[in-house]
């Protein structure tokens, strides 16, 4: 099966308004997209949840002197807050997931294969 990271991205509002309801909804949902992955004949093999954007830190250019930098790169009205990586069959079983995924937007992105050089 092939690997696709789902990346979400939303408005980081929610985090100033969330009550331990709505924390204990937001779980029930991503609960809900697991069983789903699972009875397409997908699996989840990993993913987290990620601090606010306003907890990171950018590191632009290489070399001697990269800059770093607070926060994200640019600044957006939404921000990544999460991921999952999704085994599935084929990516129309991907984006069939992805519809189900409880983000205001995924971006579906096929993980690269490395040769195995061992």
């Amino acid at each position: 099966m092939a690997r696709y990271v789902f990346l979400m991205y939303d408005s980081e509002d929610w985090y100033d308004t969330a009550d331990e309801q709505g924390v204990a909804d937001e779980f029930r949902l991503h609960e809900e997209f697991m069983a789903a992955v699972a009875a397409a004949g997908a699996e989840v093999v990993g993913g987290e949840a990620l601090e606010r954007s306003s907890a990171a830190t950018t590191v632009r250019g290489g070399g001697s002197e990269p800059l770093v930098t607070d926060g994200p790169f640019a600044d957006t009205k939404e921000a990544l807050g999460g991921f999952y990586v999704i085994e599935a069959p084929d990516l129309d079983v991907a984006l069939r997931l992805a519809r189900a995924c409880p983000a205001g937007n995924v971006e579906v992105r096929p993980v690269m294969e490395m040769p195995d050089t061992a």
